[in-house]
């Protein structure tokens, strides 16, 4: 609307009072638009009901009407099953004449909205209000419908299938807000322990993680009570403690006392305060809880679970399956006489003298007046770059007639709390709180409505925590606006990569992103970057190499700082915030990342590692199978390296601790390939065998058994690289039998990848280049939709997308329709020749770095002509979701 209005466009909106469903805020803001037209239907007065939902554009010579059911709601524009029709007729049509003649006459039936009649519907919908909240509190709870979210039962059913295995840790992943004391509580029930210990690192979160346990657990015997400085129900069944007093007061309970203990915000248990009270309490089984699973003081919190993680679930996932509520991002360029291209947005005193300007307050006020909030009272939280920074800006808005306050890490518990509970109050008048040191969790306000990101973004970790501040569900909530004001610093474009989501990305697939208001942000969550900020970001990515020693040691370093500047050694480092770079560049930049750190880190005690030669290989080939697509083989060898041998029954065991089913024949496959059996001959010169296979049984050679006898330092580091891998299979495959081939789809693979997941029983390195590869029945097609990554127009237009569940292909020149290889793929249904479709649009991304292949799935022939080469057209069995098929078709 505001944009029409700049391009002197006007408009005429009807809405109604049916059902009282429009809202007044919504009246009120259309109002401010001088280039807007409203009325409204009384459907009172009319004595009859108004459900009219029509779109009408006018243009030079036709009319485009779109007519169905979706109202001027987030939830029937992005998510709703809605259906609409749109209609495009010349301006004389007679279709078009009855509708503006119709429209008309609802114009004149409707009645003017002014302000007068504003705040008389607002005051009924507050008593409409009124009248359900307290009819809805009268109502006794009915605790047998709280039910678990589909996060809830994934993590309750995997920790029982960890317990059942006989392991008795277990570790869950999972954003802030998406119910993890809740899912704690459903696991409770579900395993009865006659006594359970909660520990948490805050006080504050224990009155409410007592009464999620109470709902929970409400027809379960057992008395529930609190261990804190003030409370100490040492006899309670299920005891709610703090671990500031239970260091002070374990020893009064004997180490088998509690059946089950539960630590909340679980990366605290590395600091020397837990480690005490854990290594005491000897439970039947230990659950950690955390959304960061950070490194501290050396110590890992995945290994202190035994790297039993029942669940990871992240800011993408969570929005998928709504745990969390959906967010409108708005980017919006900063003012021009903000001026940050010529520093370090690291230097943190000049970025502060840069962003104290007061016309820069003026103009971020402007945009959060314009942009609004959910709710009546705005509920907001700006980041800061430092205290002086956000010391300024509540200053300067109290000035201007807001009420704010100023929040740090060195403001006391007692002051953080009240101004929170003042913030949350609909009543009181504080409405916005700037913040900095982001990573107090002291700053957790369930429900914020409002964020503004007044710092340059340097991280994707710190913009997506930021985010994740205000996505906490919220009765008073539907969405958070989120307003960042980007400016013109060199590292505008990681904000691209934090909205996107993905680990694996390249400048094309950005690029896109950028174009279509990042389009694969799942559930109602709107992103909008304004057209300078849009073009500033497509500038940078153009320019930047993502694959170049310069930036990989930038984002190393970068994330260092965010590692309270230690180095991150370990590959399991880069699993503790969602955002954090992916390792894996750096692994194919120096083969191995101790490789990587030692030479970006100028380390000589690392290098002086490396040169043990068969210390090397051994991790150069275990790093280069990653990111696993198959998890056989690394957890095969996780378990050799703490025994002799392992039987295929054994094998059997220790996988379905991972995955839910397993073939025996992917079993026997794994043996045979880290027996090297698929290797060819200079491969096998060139890597270190650490198994080999007699019978059905794969046995510890001694070479893997010297090395980790030689040296701690190897042992951790080999098993690092293991963890990792099956760590980070277990979060992009979960816990799905794939089946042979193992193929998910809309994954990145590469050739060679289809000879190992297929059980392929000859030289794996045949497996190259593109084109057509055949195991049995199984058809393998790579399809490269650019034949020159450098020339954007010249596509094969022979191999490419007809539409979302139709691709055409044309054949190696070779074939003929008579030959069998033509007969099995142009009659593949009836010869039972499975087609599995592998795509990529272009060969390289960067010079020199070949871009994976996408598995599209299996498809049908349904047409085909010509010889040598056949063109045939695949119906595929699965619509290839839109966003995905934008990426490959669309140019930008």
């Amino acid at each position: 609307m505001k944009e029409a209005g700049l391009n002197g466009t006007k408009g005429k909106i009807i809405t109604s009072t049916y059902l009282n469903f429009t809202d007044a805020k919504s009246l009120e803001k259309i109002k401010t638009f001088e280039n807007i037209d409203m009325k409204i239907f009384m459907t009172d007065e009319q004595q009859i009901g108004f459900h009219t939902k029509a779109y009408i554009f006018e243009y030079d010579d036709f009319y485009k009407i779109f007519i169905g059911s979706s109202n001027i709601t987030q939830s029937a524009m992005k998510s709703n099953v809605e259906w609409n029709v749109e209609v495009v007729l010349k301006r004389d049509d007679d279709f078009v004449k009855e509708v503006l003649e119709k429209y008309e006459a609802l114009w004149d039936q409707s009645s003017k909205v002014d302000e007068s009649f504003i705040q008389t519907y607002r005051a009924l919908l507050n008593e409409l209000k009124n009248k359900f909240d307290h009819h809805h509190l009268s109502i006794a709870e009915n605790h047998k419908y709280v039910v678990p979210n589909a996060m809830q039962r994934r993590a309750v059913d995997n920790l029982d299938r960890l317990r059942k295995f006989g392991e008795t840790k277990g570790l869950v992943i999972a954003a802030t807000g998406t119910g993890k004391t809740y899912m704690s509580a459903f696991d409770v029930r579900n395993v009865k322990p006659k006594r359970l210990l909660f520990v948490v690192h805050r006080e504050e979160v224990l009155r409410k993680a007592k009464e999620t346990f109470e709902t929970i657990l409400i027809n379960q015997p057992g008395s529930f009570g609190y261990l804190t400085g003030t409370k100490k129900d040492f006899n309670a069944d299920y005891l709610f403690a703090n671990i500031h007093t239970l260091s002070k007061h374990y020893l009064k309970f004997q180490p088998r006392d509690f059946d089950y203990i539960i630590y909340d915000e679980a990366h605290h248990v590395t600091s020397p305060i837990f480690q005490d009270v854990i290594n005491y309490f000897d439970p039947e089984f230990t659950l950690g809880m955390t959304a960061t699973p950070e490194r501290s003081d050396g110590q890992n919190v995945f290994d202190l679970f035994d790297q039993n993680v029942a669940l990871e679930v992240r800011l993408h996932e969570a929005l998928e399956e709504e745990l969390i509520i959906p967010f409108h991002y708005f980017g919006v360029t900063d003012i021009g006489s903000v001026d940050l291209s010529d520093i370090d947005v690291d230097d943190i005193a000049e970025v502060t003298k840069r962003l104290k300007v007061n016309e820069r307050v003026d103009f971020i006020i402007e945009n959060l007046e314009f942009y609004s909030h959910d709710n009546e009272k705005r509920k907001c939280v700006g980041f800061c770059v430092s205290r002086d920074h956000a010391a300024y800006m509540a200053e300067e808005f109290n000035k201007r007639g807001y009420t704010t306050a100023a929040l740090d890490g060195n403001d006391s518990s007692l002051k953080r709390s009240e101004h929170i509970n003042r913030l949350e109050d609909d009543h009181d008048p504080l409405s916005i709180i700037f913040t900095v040191d982001i990573f107090n969790e002291g700053i957790d306000i369930p429900s914020i409505n409002t964020v503004l990101m007044l710092r340059p973004t340097n991280s994707p970790i710190v913009f997506i925590q930021q985010l994740g501040r205000g996505l906490r569900k919220h009765p008073d909530k539907e969405f958070l606006t989120v307003l960042d004001f980007i400016g013109n610093h060199n590292k505008t474009f990681l904000i691209a990569l934090a909205l996107r989501g993905n680990r694996y990305y390249d400048k094309d697939s950005l690029k896109v992103a950028i174009a279509t208001d990042f389009a694969n942000i799942p559930g109602n969550t709107h992103i909008q970057l304004d057209k300078i900020s849009q073009e500033r970001i497509l500038a940078q990515i153009d320019a930047e190499n993502f694959y170049s020693m310069k930036y990989l040691k930038q984002e190393y370093f970068e994330f260092k700082h965010l590692n309270n500047g230690k180095t991150p050694l370990y590959l399991m480092d880069y699993m503790k915030y969602d955002g954090s770079p992916d390792p894996i560049k750096f692994i194919e930049k120096e083969k191995t990342y101790l490789n990587f750190v030692a030479k970006v880190e100028k380390d000589e005690q690392l290098k002086l590692l490396l040169y043990h030669d068969k210390f090397e290989r051994v991790l150069k080939d275990l790093s280069s199978m990653l990111p696993l697509k198959r998890v056989y083989e690394f957890i095969i060898l996780r378990y050799l390296m703490n025994h002799q041998e392992i039987s295929m029954e054994k094998a059997r065991e220790e996988i379905l601790k991972v995955v839910d089913d397993v073939a025996t024949d992917s079993i026997y496959h794994a043996f045979e390939y880290l027996n090297h059996a698929f290797f060819d001959r200079v491969q096998r010169s060139n890597k270190e065998k650490l198994c080999e296979l007699h019978e059905d049984t794969l046995i510890r050679t001694e070479t893997f058994r010297t090395l980790l006898e030689t040296s701690s330092e190897f042992n951790r580091y080999i098993e690092d690289v293991l963890d990792y891998g099956i760590f980070r299979y277990s979060h992009y495959f979960d816990r799905t039998d794939y089946g042979i081939p193992h193929f998910k789809l809309y994954e990145q693979y590469k050739m060679v990848d289809a000879a190992h997941l297929s059980n392929y029983r000859k030289i794996h390195s045949s497996f190259r280049g593109q084109g057509l590869l055949v195991n049995g029945n199984d058809y393998f097609l790579f399809v490269d939709l650019h034949k020159e990554a450098t020339i954007k127009d010249s596509i094969n237009y022979n191999d490419k997308f007809i539409d979302r569940q139709t691709f055409q292909w044309e054949t190696p020149n070779s074939t003929k329709q008579s030959s069998e290889r033509g007969e099995n793929i142009i009659f593949n249904n009836k010869h039972d020749i499975r087609l599995h479709l592998f795509v990529r649009k272009y060969k390289e991304i960067e010079k020199n770095k070949s871009e994976p292949y996408i598995y599209i799935g299996k498809g049908d022939v349904v047409d085909y002509s010509g010889e040598q080469p056949i063109q045939v057209m695949l119906r595929l069995e699965h619509e290839v979701p839109s966003q995905l098929y934008v990426e490959f078709t669309e140019k930008v």
